[in-house]
């Protein structure tokens, strides 16, 4: 590849902004030696809880960690299903089946990326025990119609937020929405860790003391296993990383908007589809994707100009190898499928300068230009 102009994300630009109050939590945690919970990850539970507009915030190791503890502490074992969608990335389908339970498949509504609400009451049979909606790429699924769904036939809701922190549903933070939801900290968030991290937000006490338990091996005080537990706890240095991080989060979260609303004004006329801010939701843009027939092409070109990009995600979940004993094939979600054939993600991040964005968007424009002619030439 070319030299790298315009990387996909820059976590190093990021670090130097708040290098001396990240270098203090750390040492912080290193006076105290409290290097697995401790005080620093119950500030940031708090902290983080207030955030999310919720009562309870348990620390964890993993985004996955919390799905699959969410589901744990629904009820959801084997014999039970739980509806969510394709098109995510593959750990909201395998928490799922972590549990022993069986995951079904609903399509999604192709302007927001998540889950159609339509779909969804034609799937739920006398098994069904939880809606995992996912609030893909930063923007929330349509909740209401969800909550509705789920509170008739007696439900429970898990919002997938892994991709989401900051984001609002007609006003409202996710994360407060469902019974509960899971948030990853994963580096390359939003709000990322340095380093593996994960929630699960919810106003349910009883759901909060199950899956506080079970992330410590299943102690309700120490060497007193009440349940079969786990260890996904999450680190002192993560915990101290988040609060400061978690400090910049909405001075983050508009820097992103702005980027965003920068390409949409270089590329508003190039028949590229950009992403749709749906009218309910505070889209957060953790990734800013386009959709294009010849996506690869597209991608090609970025790439000879030195120009990172991303896809998520190439191949939907019921499609992927591992997945295939779920019984759906080719065809069968068919937006997600053309998704997951189209979609680009251009490099976003707060600190991406006003030149970057105009590059890239200039190179895309270029390229689309190129496609046009050759198709009107042939």
């Amino acid at each position: 590849m070319a030299n790298i102009k315009v990387p996909y994300l820059d976590l190093k630009a990021q670090y130097q902004s708040i290098k001396p109050e990240i270098d203090a939590a750390i040492a912080r945690v290193l006076d105290s030696c409290q290097f697995v919970l401790g005080s620093e990850v119950a500030g940031f539970e708090q902290e983080f809880a207030t955030y999310c507009g919720t009562t309870e915030c348990i620390a964890l190791n993993s985004g996955t960690s919390a799905l699959h503890l969410a589901l744990l502490a629904a009820g959801v074992g084997p014999g039970d299903e739980v509806i969510t969608v394709p098109f995510t990335f593959v750990a909201s389908v395998a928490a799922v089946c972590y549990t022993g339970a069986r995951p079904v498949l609903v399509d999604i509504d192709p302007r927001s990326f998540t889950m159609d609400p339509a779909a969804v009451e034609a799937a739920i049979t006398p098994r069904t025990k939880a809606i995992l909606p996912v609030h893909l790429y930063g923007q929330p699924a349509d909740m209401d119609p969800i909550m509705e769904i789920a509170r008739r036939h007696g439900l429970v809701v898990i919002e997938d937020a892994a991709q989401a922190h900051g984001a609002k549903y007609k006003g409202r933070p996710v994360g407060s929405i469902g019974d509960m939801a899971c948030f990853s900290f994963y580096p390359g968030k939003n709000l990322g860790a340095y380093g593996e991290g994960g929630a699960v937000t919810t106003n349910n006490a009883e759901h909060a003391r199950t899956v506080r338990m079970l992330r410590d091996w299943g102690q309700d005080r120490k060497y007193h296993h009440v349940l079969r537990g786990y260890n996904y706890r999450m680190e002192g240095f993560q915990g101290a990383i988040l609060r400061v991080k978690l400090r910049y989060l909405e001075q983050w979260t508009e820097a992103r908007r702005a980027v965003v609303a920068q390409y949409n004004q270089h590329l508003a006329d190039t028949g590229v589809e950009r992403p749709t801010e749906m009218p309910w939701a505070r889209h957060v843009y953790h990734v800013y994707t386009l959709r294009a027939d010849d996506r690869d092409s597209l991608q090609t070109a970025l790439q000879a100009e030195g120009i990172q990009t991303g896809i998520h995600y190439p191949v939907p979940v019921h499609l992927q190898p591992a997945y295939a004993d779920l019984g759906y094939g080719r065809g069968a979600f068919p937006r997600s499928e053309a998704a997951a054939a189209q979609v680009l993600s251009l490099p976003l991040y707060p600190e991406l300068s006003s030149a970057a964005v105009a590059e890239v968007a200039g190179v895309v424009k270029k390229a689309v230009a190129n496609r046009t002619q050759a198709t009107v030439s042939r």
